[in-house]
């Protein structure tokens, strides 16, 4: 795995330096040749987080799944009754999540969240973002988080997971970059709160968050 998370900063770091700073992503998914061993934050099974959260909220609706990566959120989503939109900004992603959950009737798209699609504001009574906030540069993170909220249709609600950094203050290099709860604050301004969970998951390093906002 050190050698995977190598050759990902060898990516990022190459990236940055480009006029397609996320770039990176799509070089990665198409430098594994389909091997899952090769993405270093793919765990091969739903979030436990969104499981957990799913499993005490008996909802369903319309979903948007926010850089949804070879898909295994979405397809848990849509096994739990949910109408489900997915998109990634690294077509090899949509194209090899299609690929996997080919039984699944989940509309897999390209797209970004720096220009989501207009049709999609208003729209969902879900949006999930799991880890894709935190492996964004900080200025480009600041511009993509401000697009969640508006997606979201009267009710729906939003529900980022990812890492949280620790209390030390100490920034991290990343990808990823931890976030911290002043700045997950941000992404729920004018939405009420619902939750702010944080705890380990066995087998993975480092504090886990869940925040559920709520669009009113």
């Amino acid at each position: 795995m050190d050698e995977v998370r190598e050759r990902m900063l060898e990516m990022v770091n190459k990236a940055e330096s480009s006029e397609q700073p996320l770039s990176w992503f799509e070089n990665l998914y198409r430098y594994s040749n389909r091997d899952r061993g090769q993405i270093p934050w793919d765990w091969e099974e739903p979030h436990p987080f969104l499981i957990e959260w799913s499993n005490e909220n008996e909802a369903s609706g319309t979903a948007l799944v926010v850089g949804s990566g070879l898909g295994e959120d979405a397809s848990f989503l849509w096994e739990r009754g949910w109408k489900v939109t997915a998109f990634d900004i690294s077509e090899e992603a949509v194209e090899w999540a299609r690929h996997l959950h080919q039984g699944a009737d989940i509309d897999w798209v390209v797209g970004d969240l720096l220009n989501p699609r207009q049709g999609w504001l208003g729209k969902f009574d879900l949006v999930l973002e799991v880890h894709i906030l935190q492996a964004i540069p900080e200025e480009i993170m600041k511009r993509a988080f401000t697009n969640l909220a508006p997606m979201l249709a009267s009710g729906g609600k939003l529900v980022c997971i990812g890492r949280l950094a620790d209390e030390s203050g100490i920034q991290e290099s990343g990808p990823p970059w931890p976030l911290t709860w002043d700045f997950l604050n941000q992404i729920g301004e004018g939405l009420e709160e619902v939750e702010k969970h944080s705890s380990t998951i066995p087998g993975k390093e480092g504090k886990r968050y869940r925040a559920v906002w709520k669009n009113a």
